[in-house]
């Protein structure tokens, strides 16, 4: 990532560094690291806005916003994310669509706003099958599972509700394997791990937890690893 900016930026070409700086924004919003993905974003919209790049200051505009919403800024960042999102489907695009249509839901899903967030996802899950783009499908199942029981509060010892959830995370932890995405495996199985104690399988789940942890050599620094960590190590 950080090579790809430095040859854009040796070369003089401003395409290829708009397109860095929103590929590294990414990184940052993989990686669940906000300030990073801000300032690449940031950087992006400047060099975007002023060659006319409407692509890549879509996209970016996008990033930006999801980034302030992690900050603090949760109505600014839906703002600039849906101003985004527009201007990205003026493009004419629909590649990476759906993964931020997730990220709005993420934001919206933790302001209570479940109806909005559940909607974007569907939306999501539908463009799953018909642009057959399969690289973020298992968080879409992922965040489907938390929006469940986030939204059942009192009501979460229906059982119903818990099979619907777990059915979520499990095709999450499926998806994941088949596509050997161990990164996102470990999220639907992290998620599956707060779960599985609130109905009686703790011991389930902290094998499960470790299993998947085990297979981690390096990135130990990253706020997945760590959570899993804190979760391995919990009462």
């Amino acid at each position: 990532m950080n090579d790809a900016i430095s040859l854009a930026q040796h070369l003089s070409h401003p395409l290829s560094l708009s397109a860095s700086l929103n590929f590294a924004a990414r990184v940052g919003q993989f990686r669940r690291e906000a300030s990073m993905a801000r300032a690449q974003a940031e950087t992006s919209i400047l060099s975007s806005a002023e060659l006319g790049f409407s692509y890549w200051l879509a996209e970016a505009t996008i990033l930006k916003g999801w980034a302030l919403a992690e900050e603090g800024q949760a109505e600014e960042g839906l703002r600039q994310m849906r101003q985004g999102l527009e201007a990205y489907a003026a493009t004419g695009a629909r590649l990476w669509r759906l993964y931020y249509l997730a990220l709005m839901a993420q934001v919206h899903g933790r302001m209570g706003r479940l109806q909005e967030a559940l909607t974007e996802l569907a939306e999501a899950i539908e463009l799953v099958q018909s642009t057959s783009e399969h690289e973020h499908e298992p968080e879409l199942h992922r965040l489907k599972g938390e929006l469940i029981l986030k939204g059942c509060r009192g009501a979460s010892s229906d059982s119903t509700i818990r099979k619907e959830a777990e059915r979520c995370f499990q095709e999450a932890i499926e998806i994941a394997r088949s596509q050997h995405a161990p990164s996102l495996e470990l999220r639907a199985v992290m998620s599956m791990g707060r779960f599985l104690p609130q109905c009686g399988r703790k011991q389930e789940a902290r094998t499960m937890l470790s299993t998947i942890d085990g297979w981690f050599t390096e990135g130990f620094e990253t706020t997945d690893l760590r959570e899993a960590k804190a979760l391995l190590d919990g009462p």
